[in-house]
């Protein structure tokens, strides 16, 4: 008896490790009111850890097809998820904080702007209330399409994607600089563009890495996040990030780093476990860097 009891405690014991080991790496954020049967994708946490926003292409009760939603934080749990008062009849996605909390930037294609997808900020009131919408102009914007944006920390920069810029072929990353009206003068970020379609991606460690989303085309499998870093000139060292589910034959895209925990990257993908339906958010341990600076400013 004694010695069935040290054995269910044994094997007890490297359940809880196995767990504890899965949970290290990651982990579903808010299941059932985040991550739903339904598609959630690329989702962006407040400065102030308060606020998750993100998108969804088929939950219903949104404005449009694809819609923006946003949760709040009330006992550590996503409560109360909500449609954002800026979606628009039309697409809009990609959403993500400013790192002041001040500005919430998406893309949409409602009518009004250069064409296909554009790029546009909503004011963050001091009440947690969103202000009117406004593109972001032809500094980035083009007849085509531009998703993701992401400013860096100090609002300096700004990287999207885009297939009307011209480029290496398909969607391609840039980067924009602030001007001190607007972002101006978008010019690739130098390593990562090929002929297949580059997408989605978020600097790591003040730009001294990036991961980013690769596929042969967007609208096909697989879509893969790579890990690139910085030789101090351009990203070199490309290779699929090692997060489990960022498998060759499923989607994993929208990395985007949680501004309250700068060591965490929420991450769209469909894990075996925990899955709430299609496309679930993730929170997952950041990926190290071991690269240099250079390469934000060579860009």
């Amino acid at each position: 008896m004694k010695y069935r009891q040290m054995m269910a405690a044994v094997a007890a014991s490297l359940l809880c490790a196995a767990a504890a080991a899965q949970l290290a790496e990651y982990g579903i954020e808010g299941m059932g009111v985040v991550s739903t049967r339904d598609n959630e994708v690329r989702a962006s946490v407040s400065p102030d850890g308060q606020r998750i926003v993100w998108g969804s292409t088929d939950r219903g009760g949104g404005a449009g097809g694809w819609d923006l939603w946003q949760a709040s934080l009330r006992d550590k749990r996503w409560t109360t998820p909500r449609p954002l008062p800026v979606n628009s009849p039309a697409n809009d996605f990609d959403p993500v904080f400013s790192a002041d909390g001040r500005w919430l930037y998406f893309f949409s294609n409602r009518p009004g702007g250069r064409g296909g997808d554009d790029l546009y900020r909503a004011p963050v009131r001091a009440d947690g209330s969103f202000g009117a919408p406004e593109n972001l102009g032809g500094g980035v914007n083009s007849a085509g399409d531009e998703w993701a944006p992401l400013p860096s920390h100090d609002g300096r920069w700004l990287l999207f994607a885009s297939d009307g810029l011209g480029g290496a072929g398909r969607h391609d990353l840039f980067v924009a600089r602030w001007d001190g009206r607007t972002f101006v003068d978008p010019q690739p970020v130098p390593g990562i563009n090929t002929a297949a379609d580059e997408f989605d991606a978020a600097w790591l460690d003040g730009g001294k890495a990036i991961v980013f989303a690769r596929s042969q085309g967007v609208e096909s499998q697989p879509v893969r996040l790579y890990l690139a870093h910085c030789d101090g000139r351009t990203y070199s060292d490309i290779a699929p990030w090692a997060l489990s589910f960022n498998s060759a034959e499923g989607n994993t895209l929208g990395p985007v780093v949680d501004a309250s925990r700068p060591g965490e990257v929420l991450v769209t993908g469909s894990a075996r476990a925990p899955k709430a339906g299609k496309l679930d958010i993730y929170r997952a341990l950041a990926p190290a860097s071991h690269g240099k600076p250079g390469c934000l400013a060579a860009s």
